[in-house]
């Protein structure tokens, strides 16, 4: 009986210590400050062009919500687009410097004066667009998916006209342009590659996850993270990679992630369900998670001008970090 005792002695030691251990382990931002997003809406996607900030969302069925920064992310105006009506999943940037962004049935924004005004167009193709970058000012590249096993490709112009798809058995969910003729897509188990602008695109050797944020650094090294809470780093523009967290394994704490951002070699965060944001300060060998503030998934993170750090989700979620 002794020893019993003494087992749920050192067992209740041994938890105490743990949860306490994990408590000390957890980060804290300098501050966090709750932006007015101005109502509920799910946000998907966060882009800046220099102090013009730009967040797209709505809900998938019933209406489009954009909000609009022209201080740097410290005040937001929304605008609602009842001609279009469908959520709003990705934002890009022409070369030219217009601000674009897609989503479901196709519906397409665009802006020529940084978000004071903005043209309607239908993608004729009525996908259900997640992303899109533009080759050029009137050559867009867009991906689209629904429920894992099925999404495409297409190819259109400033206006929506579509002048070929490819479709696939795979959901797209993420699309960076390096330049004009590099760029990566991110997909259900799948990353690809193309190196001619989109003409064609390669299979990249990464596998095991639903793969759902992109981020490039420069020519040679990126980081990719994927639903399950898998992340990878490749070294080498997507020739090979390192699997710095496995979402799959047991003993690590799982985590559901959106997107990923990396700002130099060393500093990274990752965001993701239930609030979660995570660090890493080594390139991506370890990461740490800050301490919670939130409930809503959040779905997309981008650097504010300042170098702070800017977050958006569901239920209206839109949050300033300060490093």
């Amino acid at each position: 009986m002794r020893l019993d005792r003494l087992y749920v002695l050192l067992s209740a030691a041994l938890i105490t210590f743990s949860v306490t251990s994990c408590k000390k382990q957890k980060l804290h931002f300098n501050d966090v400050v709750k932006l007015d997003s101005h109502g509920t809406d799910r946000y998907n996607a966060i882009y800046f062009k220099g102090n013009d900030g730009f967040v797209v969302g709505g809900n998938r069925f019933d209406n489009t919500s954009i909000l609009v920064s022209h201080d740097a992310g410290a005040t937001w105006e929304k605008k609602d687009f009842p001609e279009a009506g469908k959520a709003l999943y990705g934002v890009t940037e022409t070369p030219g410097g217009n601000i674009v962004a897609c989503g479901y049935d196709g519906k397409m924004l665009t802006t020529t004066d940084n978000g004071y005004n903005w043209r309607f167009s239908q993608i004729s193709n009525w996908q259900s667009y997640k992303d899109l970058a533009f080759l050029d000012d009137n050559h867009a590249i867009g991906i689209s998916g629904n429920s894992f096993n099925s999404g495409g490709i297409s190819y259109f112009d400033a206006y929506g006209a579509v002048d070929h798809w490819d479709s696939t058995d795979v959901e797209y969910n993420d699309i960076e342009m390096r330049d004009a003729y590099t760029g990566y897509i991110a997909g259900y188990g799948t990353m690809l590659k193309t190196t001619d602008g989109g003409k064609n695109w390669n299979v990249l050797n990464v596998v095991n996850d639903d793969f759902s944020g992109i981020s490039i650094l420069n020519a040679a090294e990126m980081w990719i993270c994927g639903s399950n809470g898998s992340i990878f780093h490749s070294a080498d523009a997507g020739a090979s990679w390192n699997k710095q967290r496995n979402g799959n394994s047991l003993t690590e704490k799982k985590y559901y992630l959106h997107d990923i951002l990396f700002i130099d070699q060393s500093n990274g965060w990752a965001v993701g369900d239930k609030g979660v944001v995570i660090y890493s300060s080594d390139g991506g060998k370890s990461w740490k998670e800050y301490e919670h503030f939130t409930d809503d998934a959040l779905r997309s993170i981008c650097q504010l001008p300042d170098g702070n750090l800017v977050v958006c989700g569901d239920n209206g979620a839109l949050y300033k970090l300060v490093r």
